[in-house]
């Protein structure tokens, strides 16, 4: 029997004198919509054919673990929440599932499958390979399957955008190159060009402005750390780089509804500590506001888009005391004024 879950969401408005500064100094509030396994975090979300699906990770611990299996929610208004599938595969730790819509017009899911030596302690990391699920007509998702990286090696390709056909990804498996990827059938990927970022880049994504622009959000670990948004135009193999003033974690964006501002979920790397947030720039990625969601701790990783005037957001945070799944709705009058 398929759980449903009532959210009770509180809605008020940011105060003016915060919505004026960088910074706002009021946290927008969220509702914990799931929260079954031990630590459930790095969250993704989509519309599709009427619901909205929110894709996250049920594991043991944020990292290692071998026992990592994904779960999807599904809802029609963000205030009813409803069980709708669960993605393992024995021996994998199934992590970051993403979702997206391919061509045909199927749902696929796409995660990270990192694969552990148990025995040792601590848990040592063997290897780690793109998995890829499909739903079909019976609403139903395949068992996880090996993705075809020409790369072959470690292997991780954290997020998919569709554009003209191709699905485009960043693989960064090898911990110090970032590779731009394309698929057409969401299983097998090829190599596009390497990007010029160093200090370790990794989680990435990819958006597609009304021109067919490329617009791809880096995150770095070494160096100075801060985030790198990449530009560049068809067929995609050289980009303009704009090194950024803040550090990005988990990152996902999309643009505003006029096309001139982009919206960032992110971890935010506060002197209190780390927070989830939501930062609104411009097309180069200059900070206009930020947004601070409720939460801290072990946080972030948004799924966002826009529905009925409002941003909705998915992402995890531990700030009650437990690693859980958060959702919320942000009016855009509010965000953007």
């Amino acid at each position: 029997m398929k759980q449903l879950i009532a959210l009770a969401l509180v809605s008020f408005l940011i105060p003016r004198s915060a919505a004026q500064t960088t910074t706002s100094e009021a946290v927008w509030p969220a509702t914990e919509i799931s929260s079954y396994a031990h630590h459930n975090a790095f969250t993704d979300l989509l519309e599709y054919k009427g619901y909205v699906y929110c894709s996250f990770r049920e594991g043991s611990r944020h990292v290692p673990g071998s026992n990592g299996v994904g779960r999807i929610l599904r809802t029609k208004d963000g205030n009813i929440w409803e069980d709708f599938a669960t993605l393992h595969k024995e021996g994998i730790d199934l992590r970051d599932q993403k979702l997206s819509v391919m061509p045909d017009g199927r749902m696929l899911c796409l995660m990270g499958g990192s694969v552990y030596d148990t025995t040792k302690k601590p848990s040592k990391l063997l290897g780690m390979y793109p998995q890829v699920s499909f739903m079909g007509r019976d609403m139903k998702f395949t068992t996880p399957e090996k993705a075809v990286v020409e790369n072959a090696g470690n292997n991780w390709i954290w997020r998919l955008t569709w554009y003209k056909g191709a699905g485009y990804g960043i693989d960064y498996g090898n911990g110090i190159k970032a590779l731009l990827v394309k698929t057409t059938d969401g299983k097998t990927f090829k190599k596009v060009t390497e990007l010029n970022i160093d200090g370790a880049p990794n989680e990435s994504t990819i958006r597609f402005d009304a021109r067919g622009k490329m617009y791809i959000l880096v995150r770095r670990e070494q160096g100075d750390k801060m985030g790198v948004l990449a530009t560049g135009t068809a067929p995609f193999t050289s980009f303009n780089y704009q090194k950024l003033d803040y550090r990005v974690g988990g990152p996902d964006f999309i643009f505003s509804p006029d096309g001139r501002k982009l919206l960032i979920g992110t971890r935010l790397y506060l002197p209190s500590g780390e927070k989830t947030g939501i930062r609104v720039t411009d097309l180069n990625g200059k900070l206009i506001k930020t947004l601070t969601l409720e939460s801290g701790g072990d946080c972030s990783y948004p799924g966002m888009l826009i529905k009925n005037k409002q941003l909705w957001v998915s992402y995890y945070s531990s700030h009650a005391g437990k690693t859980a799944i958060y959702f919320t709705k942000i009016p855009l009058s509010d965000l953007l004024k």
